[in-house]
Formats: C-alpha cells, structure tokens, sequence
C-alpha cells in the first residue's frame, strides 16, 4: 500500500458528541496508528474541512491547527479532557438509568456546548479540528496532507457534468425553492460564497499525492474559491431566477408552475424578528384559543410549535455558514497548481483545478441547477 485516504467522517453539525468524537477525532488517531503500520506507505492524506475556522474574519491561511489551540480567547483545549467528559457522562446517564431517547438528546446539546465553549460553531467542524490535531501532534514520520474543501457543488466537467451526490447548504436551498417549501432564507446576498466543483476537489487530491510522496512534512491545502475566483449569493440568487423562469416546474396537469421569490434576510436579528410576528405571535393566539377551547387544537398547536423551534434552531445551525465574512488563502494550492502546470510537457493535463477559468453564472444555470433537479429533487 502507498496512499492512505481518509475521508470517514459524520458530518452532521448536531451529531451526538461520542459519535463525532469517535469518528472524527479518535478516527483520525487509529487510521493514523494503522497507517504507521504499514511499511511501505509513503503517504496519509486527510480529508477535513475550510470551516474548522469557525467564524473567523478576513484572510484564513492555510496552517495547521497545534494541540491546544482554540478559537477562543481565554480557553485552552485538551482532547484528552475531552474523551473523559463524554465516558463521565455516559456514565451518569447509565446510572441514572437514562432513556435512549434523553442520552441522544445530552449527548447532542453537550456537542453543541462544548463547540462554541471554545469558539466553534457546531459539533461538526468541533471534532473535526480536533483531528487535525492529533495528526500534528502524533509522533511518526509519516507524510500527512491535509486537504480543507469548502462547500462542495457538483461536477463541472469529468466525469458527468451537474453529478451531485448529498445535499449541501445551497442545495436545499434550491430544492426548498423548487418545491415551494422554503419562502424564506439567511443569508447576506452581498456575501462571498465559497463554493469548489466535486472534480475540482478529487483534481487538486490526486495531485497533491503525487506531490508530496515521501516528502517529510506536514502541508494544509485550502481547496476553495474566495480568493482566486470569488462569487456571491447575489450570483446564485440571478442565475437561478433566471435559470427557473426558463425552465420551470411542471405541474400534474403538465402547466409550468410560477416560482414566487424567495425572500432573503442578512441578519439573524432581521429574521428572528420577521419570523416573531408571521409565525411565533400566530403560534401565541393559537395557544390561546387552545387554552380556552379546553385542549381542542393541542395536536395542531404542538405540530407547528415544533415546526418554529426547528426552524430557529437551523437557524442558528446555518448562520455561521450563510452569513460567513472570511476568505480561505489558497496559495498553497495555486503553488500546487503552478508546480503541476511546469510538468506537464506543454500537453493538457487532465487534474485541472484551476478555479479562475470558471465562470460562476454560467456554471450555476448549465451545470448546476440542473444536476440538482436530476440527480437530488
């Protein structure tokens, strides 16, 4: 075996904290152990991801995270610490005799706390720092890469144009739109979205390994878009009300089905006050008239009372995604880019990842929205 790739990982931003801990933190520490085994390896790359930042501001390099760093002033983080709270706990709902039910429900809300005690936003990203630390800090010789995509979208060129498989940020967007489900969203139109093509990604990891076999070091690639090709929501917003009016849905009867627009907030005050007085003070009169009618619409009042409470916690899920002011530095993959470039013998190469050639408009209503409605919806 030369090449190890590690691409397990939950991805879930509310998952339970010892399941993220197992696969994205503890994961990484046992692929990297059993990599040391084997004896011809030459090297490890590691999957991760652009939002183990947090929510930072401004320019984010591409260096690597040291045992202990956190996001937050003031706080130090020990994984090892980390471990023992999730065995401590478990233990106390096992004495306590705890439903399944109750020890999902803790062991998601002490994710999340842990999280944004330390400054990340979500159980996800959390753990995910967490095993780029370990694989810096584990003693070895072992070649590591570390590759940080952002959102991933679908395929650009090789090998199906618009092929999608999962649904991501913008994409149930996308479908909510479609369907008619979603009226309303978070998000800045004015912000830069960080987007990169599925091939894109594969492209800059199979050269990456070519890159660094053998080579005795430790190297961070952003594979993202911010700095070398950024685009907006204001982009996607055009391309798709202009990619839907050409092509819209069809209703049962074959009649194409009018998309009503979508509307955008930029703040999360904005929203949460728009959705208090469509939604919250509706739900309050309901609960009222519940009260007085002696219980007659509990089962109505308690369906779209869970609807609200999900809503405002995606809400606060999403925002560090939709509302996000950072740009990802990628000068080591345009390093990578260049090296490969000067190799290839004035031929084309077929790893193309170079991001500036792509024009967002026109990938958006030729590739993407329609990979989605086919490959998704």
């Amino acid at each position: 075996m030369d090449i190890i790739v590690n691409g397990a990982a939950t991805t879930n931003f509310y998952e339970r904290y010892d399941v993220a801990f197992d696969t994205n933190v503890l994961g990484a520490k046992h692929m990297y152990a059993f990599a040391n085994k084997c004896i011809k390896l030459k090297m490890l790359l590691h999957i991760s991801t652009a939002y183990v930042s947090g929510e930072q501001e401004g320019l984010i390099l591409e260096k690597p995270f040291i045992m202990g760093d956190t996001l937050r002033a003031g706080t130090h983080l020990d994984v090892e610490s980390e471990l023992n709270l999730i065995k401590h706990t478990k233990m106390e709902l096992n004495a306590n005799c705890a439903t399944e039910r109750a020890e999902r429900k803790t062991m998601k809300e002490l994710g999340l706390k842990r999280a944004r005690h330390f400054g990340w936003p979500n159980t996800y990203v959390f753990t995910k720092a967490m095993g780029e630390m370990l694989l810096g800090h584990l003693e070895g010789d072992l070649p590591v890469v570390i590759v940080r995509p952002s959102i991933i979208t679908s395929i650009l060129k090789d090998p199906l144009p618009g092929w999608i498989e999962g649904v991501r940020t913008i994409d149930s967007v996308i479908l909510g739109y479609t369907k008619q489900a979603l009226k309303f969203f978070l998000v800045d139109p004015d912000a830069i979205m960080d987007v990169i093509p599925g091939d894109m990604v594969v492209n800059s990891m199979m050269v990456a390994m070519a890159a660094h076999t053998e080579e005795q070091v430790q190297t961070v690639y952003h594979l993202t878009s911010s700095v070398s090709n950024p685009t907006s929501y204001t982009t996607l917003q055009e391309s798709g009300h202009r990619y839907f009016k050409d092509n819209p849905p069809r209703g049962k009867n074959g009649e194409p089905i009018r998309l009503n627009n979508m509307r955008f907030f930029s703040t999360v005050a904005r929203l949460r006050a728009y959705i208090v007085i469509k939604y919250k003070f509706p739900l309050e009169v309901l609960h009222l008239v519940n009260v007085l009618l002696c219980g007659l619409f509990s089962r109505r009042y308690n369906e779209l009372n869970g609807k609200y409470r999900l809503a405002m916690h995606l809400i606060e899920l999403y925002a560090p995604y939709t509302l996000f002011k950072g740009r990802f530095d990628d000068m080591n993959l345009e390093k990578l880019r260049k090296a490969m470039e000067s190799n290839k013998d004035g031929g084309e190469c077929c790893f193309d990842f170079d991001l500036r050639r792509i024009d967002w408009d026109d990938y958006f209503y030729k590739v993407h929205f329609p990979g989605v409605l086919k490959y998704l919806a």
